[in-house]
């Protein structure tokens, strides 16, 4: 079965740290809506230059031309499809977009961005849906820093998503890290069941502000248990893991354990984390290969596996019994 490319991790959204830096015209609403989480929300409302809308918005041309905006990514990434959405923009939407992308290394001004390749050519697009446009081949293989949404000829945009796999500059990946952070390049794999809340948010930076900011599946009524699978970042020994279970009151799980894979581990995992016992609301720390930092051991369940101490893993299974939610997952580790 083919992967909806927007599975992926949105890299341009402000919630992951990406700013959109430029846009040549915001007279009707402004360019920092584009990569705000959640969907655009519908406002009935009057300001001196119009009805409001929660997206993007130039006003009229009466000369040939377009209007653009640029993103920094909040990590550069591989993009696999990206999501015009145009909602609630009926009649002052844009009727074709493009996007381009660029690698550029530092933090260069808007102006000084240069080396704009195509990632999606002019296409065609709705007014007040989601138009989301999957790339394939050459576009969806390079390493991108920026993208420029460009509209033609004017008019509006709710959402602007680009959703890729993360490739950040492994020499800044030094020391002891969060080898699950999608900042760093860490990718939910596999997962099963998200009914309530992305799967993704768990590997998202900060802390999480709502129950609405983590995964959470629905009510289990079977006799089975929810997981989540993480590639990591790159190949390394894990030395400590959070399990942050923050406003899930009534709904966290009641124990978890988090099992590592890789070539030099056993065809069913190292026990990072054995089975142990988890608190509602509550940010648990546990060492690995040493007695838990913060939480109490499930009782009556063994410590199942080998000693993962020392063990290199390349991704990461977080099975939680027997449902529940969750708000954050950190791996910390060095790679190798």
């Amino acid at each position: 079965m083919t992967m909806d490319f927007r599975s992926l991790p949105d890299l341009a959204s402000r919630a992951l740290g990406g700013a959109v830096v430029f846009a040549n015209d915001e007279l009707f609403a402004e360019k920092e809506n584009l990569i705000k989480p959640g969907p655009a929300e519908r406002s009935d409302d009057f300001g001196h230059k119009g009805k409001v809308y929660d997206g993007w918005e130039t006003r009229r041309r009466r000369e040939p031309g377009s209007d653009h905006a640029i993103v920094r990514l909040a990590v550069p990434g591989r993009v696999r499809g990206v999501v015009v959405d145009t909602a609630y923009f009926a009649g002052n939407y844009p009727p074709y977009v493009s996007v381009e992308g660029a690698a550029v290394e530092g933090y260069p001004s808007p102006e000084e961005i240069d080396g704009w390749f195509p990632l999606l050519g002019k296409v065609e697009v709705k007014g007040d849906c989601e138009n989301a446009f999957e790339l394939t081949g050459e576009a969806a293989d390079r390493r991108v820093t920026h993208v420029r949404l460009t509209i033609y000829p004017d008019g509006g945009v709710a959402r602007f998503r680009v959703h890729g796999v993360a490739s950040p500059d492994p020499a800044l990946l030094t020391g002891t890290v969060d080898l699950a952070a999608l900042e760093n390049g860490g990718t939910i794999t596999g997962c099963s069941d998200a009914f309530y809340g992305s799967a993704s948010q768990l590997l998202l930076p900060g802390r999480a502000r709502s129950m609405g900011d983590g995964w959470e599946n629905a009510r289990r009524r079977d006799d089975g248990n929810d997981f989540v699978e993480v590639r990591l970042a790159g190949r390394g020994v894990v030395r400590r893991v959070e399990l942050d279970t923050s406003y899930f009151v009534g709904n966290a799980p009641g124990w978890a354990s988090l099992t590592g894979f890789g070539a030099d581990a056993p065809a069913d995992g190292v026990a990072l984390l054995p089975r142990t016992r988890l608190q509602p609301d509550t940010r648990h720390v546990f060492a690995v290969g040493g007695t838990p930092a913060e939480g109490v051991p499930a009782e009556g369940v063994p410590a199942e596996g080998v000693p993962a101490e020392g063990v290199p893993v390349e991704s990461v299974r977080l099975d939680v019994f027997p449902d529940g939610g969750m708000a954050r997952l950190r791996v910390w580790g060095e790679l190798t």
